[in-house]
This record gives structure tokens, C-alpha cells and sequence, in this order.
């Protein structure tokens, strides 16, 4: 990835310019010292005077207001705030009306910025102060006063907070009273700019030390550039929150949010005083100290899957590259391409205008249709369908172009939505509440309804992260997700009326990513490289999910590498420096989910059996993986053979006394017990009328008041449960103090011989039973 520059031959200003502003995509206002306001338009290369604003006014900073304000969306910005060094701001009109100006500070107004909902704005000056004003220009507090001057501001994501610069140090301050104030020492020298990503959360600042440097929004650093020649005079993170731009004297770099960088560019521009970004993302325009206004593209951005590679060679033009039989195919486009994705066998590119699905068996025929909103901020693949997601809402296509849903939730906000917060399958959307970050919305992908019985998923720590698995059945879709502590976790999707069990899987995790092809799990945790080769095996047998992980050192990738992708059985990391790993894995866990989901059951053996004569460690981590599934599948001879492979004696011995039991709602109560399934093995009892195996069960698990519960409620069995009791306590040389226990033991002889005629007699009338109905089939879903 790269920038593309152009300047013209001659300035256009005659002094420096200190601010640069987009209105729409190919609209961008500049301020300069000579007092003009000029309009210039890219595309044509045209350049228009606005207004001409009073020799007395030296503008300082620009910033349009919001464009979508209320759920309105406006095409593009109506009005801006122009700082200047009288002590004033201007709300000025598009045409160059200036609306109102407002004495805001002693001395210079240095930054003045709306939030992002348009509904307040704040400024920044040369006396210490901040303060935030309405709407219209009327003052509504003072937030801060401090000895030195404020050089730069920017609002929270979520507008409750700002960040200001003070000397060398950093501050977020709520806007709430007698909130906790955060402050760090950030730079060795003054800093000048900062910026606050409304997407990732992540903090820049810019120093007269010549560095830049990366933060998230507790104070962390999170990376550091090098000492550059000269002082850092500008930052701007583009509004997806991948890319970020620094500007320098006769320096342009474009990095990557991690902080590394792609391009570096030596422009004749003087310091470049501020970088403002398109709202499409593509490119950028810089404010130079010598005049000009600098236009930057980026260019070259790279997609791989399996054997393509497409590059982004020109602004409307693609080369596909297939490194197999080398043959180059060159994709042409109307408009300029903003974002494009390459996955299951699709290419989908958004243009402004239109989306483009291409497929990778035939480049020459495209599938077209138009967009309503135009800037596509994410595009994200499922084998089945495609997710769109612009300023207007989320919009799930087929590839064959047919909008399948649109889902909808409480205080949707698209603007804030990456990768990391939204999720897709083949049946189901995720997505992470931005309102309240504990909290994920679950939507049926045909139907866009939300999914089960409509309520979210809800965790008790603020989400992270969140990866749906992409193959298996719906009813078993399992949702992945990483909390603010960094701990993992997995549960399942399909979510009626009870709680679903969420079950932790892994601490210390920094990113995580299902495989394409089958619902293996792969993350970097702590300092291991880490994959879970059947996660749900958490539902089955915990003490089993040791056994069937597979685990590396991750010391080569650095701190804080990030999984690109996990397509077949290579994974694609992408370590602190920006360089790709390429890891591969055994490809047999994969065959042996393939041949699970086909209930193959023998082949899955035989795969077991010939892995264990080719490689000693892996056939452990087979055995086990097919232990759990067989499990999960209810196939009891297939988990007897691995339990035996792995030397899981107790297990098979418990298979075995299963395969004796006389009815099948005994056998599946006790599959379900065999996973830790307590209450719903004794549910599946009681439904099949099976009262004295229920309470047997309990008395087995010493859940004594649960068996005397059921013992009384079903007038059945009460002397069973206190015999079994009474022998319990004496085995231990105890006494009874239980109450309730006391009082129905009162004038009751337990006599073992009764009890023991009775239980035989209970075994008779199942084994009957059994014999009676062997084509009935339960018809009782087992939820996990």
C-alpha cells in the first residue's frame, strides 16, 4: 500500500495554510493565512474562491459539521467552525457566510471540534482553557483551566469525554462533574495534535520530540514511533480506523493502525499543519506551510485468498494475479473503488456508487447493482451471502445481488462497526451494542429478525471481540468472543427462553479466527499460539479440552500480532512490524470434522488409526477430538473405541454401563449426565416418566434435598432417598441435623430388603416398557 501525491505547479494561497476539510467525497475547503477560503474539487482539478475572510482574521482550525445528525443523513456538510488567533470562532455557511462569530478565549483559538452527533462543540486556546459551546455558539462550561496553552482536542467516541493536550502530557476529561480525570506523560517534547478514532478507540499524538505515537483510550502506549528529523505537526486517523496519516516538514506517511508504517512520501510542502481525511476513506489532502494543499490517494492495497492476488493499481483498476498458471486479469471500474473484499470464492467491491461481485471461476462478468448510500465502510463474506454496512444501515446481499434482510436494533450506529464487532455466517449476524459493549445482537440472516426468543446476548464484562463459526448446523452455530480482560469465550447462538451457558476457553487472548472450512478455533494467548480443534468440546467434556488443543510458541510474532486469516489449514499473522507469517497446522482435524458432519463414523476411526502410525503426538489430539464428538453426537461406540485410545479407563467403563441401561430416554438422561448435563438429564427423565431413575440420579450425585423434593412431590420412593441418606451419614460416621430430613424419618423402619425389591421392581417396568415401544423414538430436545 502506498500514497499517491499530487500537488500543483503553483500555489494556490500566497501565505501557509493551517486547515484542510472535506464536505463530501470529492469536495475539500482550505484556510490560509492570506485570509482566503478556497474550494477545490480533485477530480477536475478546479479551485474556486469562497469568501475572503477580514485582514484581522488569521484562520487556525476548520472542522465541517457532522453530516448524519438524528438519524437525518445529509449528503454532505451544510456549515463549518473556523478557529482564529483574534480569540474568536465563525460558524460559517458552506456558501462562505459567516453565521456568528463568538469571543471565545484570550489569545489564539488554537482547535475547535464538534462532537460526533453535532450537538456540542468544543474549544481549546491559548489561555488553558477548554470550553464547550452549543449548537448555536452559546458557552455551556468551562472544562478545564491550565497555565499553558492547549494545542489540540478531540472527542470520545462516544462524546462523553475529551482529550487535550497540556505541555508534554495527555488528559481525558468527562464531561460529568467530579469524574476521574486520566493524565499521562505521553511525549518528551510540547505535543501538537492528537486524534481520537471513534472506530477502534485508539488515541494519536504528535510531539515537538519528532515522534508519533499510538495509545488506547486507558493511557496504554501501544506503540512508539522512531525519532523522525523533524517535529510532528500533524496526525489524522482515516474514519474506518485502519490507516492513519503523519504529516512532517517535506514528510507524508500512511501507516497502519498498529502503528507500523506503508509509505513514505517526500513531498516539497514545507511542515504539513493538518491532514484531513476523505469520508470515503481513499484519500487524504494536507495543509502546507508553503502554500499548497497536498492530495494524497492510496493506492495498492492488497487481497489474498488461497491462489489470487488482487491489487488495487490505480484508482478504478484492479489486477488479479492467479499465482498458479500466472494469468493476469486487469478488472476495470466506473467509479473509484472505496472498499473491496476476497473470500469463499468472491470478490465484492464497492465503488461510490456501485458494488461489484465478482467470481473467481469467470473475472469477465460481473454481477452490478447499485448502492443507496455509496460510502461502504465494511464489507464482510459468508460462504452463502455478503454484509454491506454504510452510514444508512446493514444490508445482507446474496451473490447473486438480491438483498436478503436489513437488520435492525435499538440505537444502531454503523459508523462504529469493524471487523472486530461484527460477525457473519451462513445463518446468522452478530453484532456488538456500542451503547452498552456488554452486549451482542443476534439476527437470523434470512429473516434479519433478531434470533431465539429476541433478547441479546449479554456477558457481565464489557466485549472486545466477537467471531462466529462459519460451518456446521444452525441450531449448533457457536458465537466466540473476547472480553476487556482479554479471557475468551464460547456459547452457542440459538438462545430460547433459559440462559444459555457461556463457558470460558482461554485468558489473555489478543486476537482469534474460526477456520473457513470447519469450526476450529485459532488465537494468540499470552505467549502461545493456540488452536482448539473441537471447542464445543467444552459442552461435552471439559476435562477433555486440554487434549485436543494444539499449542506453539509465539515469541517470533512479537508483541501484539494480530490473525489476518485461517483459510483450509494456513493461518496468515501479521506481526508489530507489519510482516506476514504464514503457519500451517495439520490438516487432519479438518478431515475428521468433514467426516464427522457426514456421520462417518469408521472412516473417522481409521483416520485416528493411521495418524497414530505416522505421528506419535497428533493421534492424542485426534483420539480426543473424536471422543468429544462422538459424544456431542450421541454415537457411544465410536467414543468407547477413542476413551480406550486416549486411556480414559473410567470413561469407558461409564460408556458401558450406559449401553446396558434397558430404555433410551435412561441411555440419552445419562449421555446428558456423562456431560455434566444435570439438570437436563433429569428433566428428560421426569418427561418420560421415569420418576425413581430421576431421583436415583440425584442420590447418585448426593444432591440428597433434590431426590427428597422429587421423592415427596411424586409420592414415590421416600424411604429409597432417606435409606440411601442414612447410609451415607453412617459410612461417614455423621448424624442427621437436616430438619426436613428428620421429620419424614420419623416412625419409618428402613428395611434394604423392601427398598431393593422395589428398585428391581422399577428396572422390570422400564425393561418392559422398552421392550414394548423399541420404534418410539424421544422426541425431546436436548438443549447443551
Amino acid at each position: 500500500m502506498r500514497l499517491k501525491t499530487s500537488l500543483l505547479k503553483e500555489p494556490k494561497h500566497k501565505e501557509l495554510v493551517s486547515c484542510v476539510g472535506w464536505t463530501t467525497a470529492d469536495e475539500l475547503y482550505s484556510c490560509s493565512d492570506d485570509h482566503q477560503i478556497m474550494k477545490w474539487n480533485p477530480v477536475t482539478s478546479e479551485t474556486t474562491r469562497v469568501v475572503k475572510l477580514p485582514d484581522d482574521v488569521y484562520p487556525i482550525d476548520l472542522h465541517w459539521f457532522p453530516r448524519g445528525i438524528g438519524g437525518k443523513k445529509q449528503s454532505q456538510a451544510e456549515s463549518f467552525v473556523l478557529t482564529s488567533s483574534d480569540g474568536k470562532f465563525h460558524l460559517i455557511s458552506k456558501l462562505g457566510r459567516v453565521e456568528k462569530s463568538v469571543e471565545a478565549h484570550c489569545g489564539a483559538v488554537l482547535a475547535g471540534r464538534w462532537n460526533y452527533e453535532g450537538t456540542a462543540l468544543v474549544t481549546v486556546g491559548e489561555d488553558g482553557q477548554v470550553k464547550i459551546w452549543s449548537k448555536s455558539g452559546m458557552l455551556r462550561s468551562t472544562l478545564a483551566q491550565q497555565g499553558t496553552p492547549v494545542y489540540s482536542v478531540s472527542w470520545a467516541p462516544d462524546s462523553d469525554k475529551v482529550l487535550y493536550t497540556s505541555g508534554k502530557q495527555l488528559i481525558i476529561k468527562p464531561l460529568q462533574p467530579n469524574a476521574k480525570v486520566l493524565q499521562w506523560k505521553a511525549h518528551d517534547g510540547l505535543i501538537l495534535k492528537t486524534d481520537w478514532n471513534s472506530v477502534n478507540d485508539l488515541i494519536l499524538s504528535a510531539g515537538e520530540d519528532c515522534r508519533y505515537k499510538v495509545w488506547d483510550s486507558f493511557g496504554r502506549a501501544l506503540y512508539s514511533s522512531q525519532p523522525h528529523e523533524y517535529p510532528i505537526t500533524s496526525v489524522a486517523w482515516a474514519l474506518d480506523g485502519e490507516l492513519f496519516a503523519v504529516g512532517s516538514f517535506n514528510t507524508l506517511r500512511l501507516c497502519d493502525k498498529t502503528g507500523w508504517s506503508y509509505a513514505l512520501e517526500k513531498p516539497t510542502t514545507g511542515s504539513i499543519f493538518t491532514i484531513s481525511w476523505s469520508i470515503d476513506g481513499t484519500q487524504l489532502a494536507g495543509a502546507c506551510g508553503n502554500g499548497h494543499v497536498i492530495f494524497a490517494h492510496v493506492v495498492e492495497q492488497h487481497w489474498e485468498w488461497k491462489n489470487f492476488e488482487i491489487t488495487l493499481i490505480k484508482r478504478r483498476t484492479m489486477k488479479v494475479h492467479n499465482v498458479i498458471n500466472d494469468a493476469v486479469d486487469l478488472l476495470e471500474f466506473r467509479d473509484r473503488v472505496i472498499k473491496a473484499s476476497l473470500n469463499y470464492g468472491y470478490l465484492v467491491v464497492s465503488t461510490s456508487l456501485q458494488c461489484y461481485v465478482f467470481s473467481t471461476k469467470n473475472w469477465n462478468t460481473p454481477l452490478i447493482f447499485d448502492l443507496k448510500e455509496g460510502t461502504v465502510s465494511l464489507i464482510l463474506q459468508a460462504e452463502r451471502h455478503f454484509l454491506l454496512v454504510d452510514g444508512g444501515g446493514l444490508y445482507l446481499y446474496s451473490y447473486e445481488g438480491r438483498l436478503i434482510s436489513s437488520p435492525k436494533y435499538p440505537g444502531m450506529r454503523t459508523d462504529v462497526l469493524n471487523a472486530q464487532t461484527v460477525s457473519l455466517s451462513n445463518d446468522t449476524l452478530a453484532v456488538k451494542d456500542k451503547a452498552d459493549e456488554k452486549v451482542i445482537f443476534i439476527f437470523e440472516a434470512l429473516s434479519g429478525k433478531p434470533l431465539g426468543d429476541g433478547k441479546p446476548l449479554t456477558h457481565k464484562t464489557e466485549i472486545v471481540e466477537i467471531a462466529l463459526d462459519q460451518k456446521g448446523l444452525t441450531n449448533e452455530r457457536k458465537i466466540a468472543f473476547i472480553d476487556k480482560n482479554r479471557d475468551l469465550f464460547i456459547t452457542s447462538v440459538k438462545r430460547f427462553g433459559k440462559e444459555q451457558k457461556i463457558v470460558k476457553i482461554g485468558t489473555m487472548v489478543q486476537s482469534l479466527a474460526w477456520n473457513d472450512t470447519s469450526n476450529i478455533l485459532c488465537g494468540i494467548q499470552d505467549s502461545r499460539f493456540t488452536v482448539w480443534y473441537y471447542p464445543n468440546t467444552v459442552y461435552v467434556d471439559k476435562d477433555l479440552l486440554p487434549r485436543t488443543l494444539y499449542e506453539k510458541d509465539a515469541s517470533e510474532f512479537s508483541k501484539n500480532p494480530q490473525i489476518v486469516s485461517f483459510v483450509g489449514n494456513q493461518i496468515t499473522i501479521r506481526r508489530a512490524d507489519g510482516s506476514l507469517v504464514h503457519l500451517h497446522i495439520s490438516p487432519y482435524p479438518a478431515i475428521l470434522h468433514d467426516y464427522v458432519s457426514a456421520s462417518r463414523w469408521e472412516d473417522g476411526v481409521r483416520l485416528c488409526r493411521f495418524v497414530k502410525t505416522t505421528a506419535t503426538d497428533e493421534d492424542q489430539t485426534l483420539w480426543a477430538c473424536l471422543a468429544a464428538m462422538a459424544v456431542a453426537n450421541k454415537d457411544m461406540t465410536t467414543a468407547e473405541i477413542a476413551y480406550a485410545a486416549i486411556g480414559e479407563i473410567d470413561k469407558v467403563q461409564y460408556i458401558n454401563s450406559i449401553k446396558d441401561l434397558p430404555s433410551k430416554e435412561s441411555r440419552m438422561a445419562h449421555m446428558l449426565l456423562f456431560s455434566g448435563s444435570t439438570q437436563e438429564a433429569e428433566t428428560l427423565l421426569l418427561q418420560s416418566g421415569l420418576v425413581y431413575q430421576a431421583i436415583q440420579v440425584n442420590i447418585n450425585l448426593y444432591n440428597w434435598e433434590r431426590a427428597l423434593d422429587l421423592a415427596v412431590k411424586h409420592r414415590t420412593h421416600v424411604d429409597t432417598v432417606l435409606a440411601y441418606r442414612q447410609k451415607f451419614l453412617e459410612d461417614f460416621g455423621k448424624k442427621e441435623t437436616n430438619q426436613r430430613f428428620l421429620q419424614y424419618a420419623e416412625g419409618l423402619e428402613v428395611d434394604w430388603n423392601k427398598i431393593k425389591a422395589k428398585i428391581e421392581m422399577e428396572i422390570a417396568k422400564e425393561r418392559e416398557r422398552a421392550a414394548a415401544s423399541p420404534a418410539v423414538r424421544t422426541s425431546v430436545t436436548v438443549q447443551q
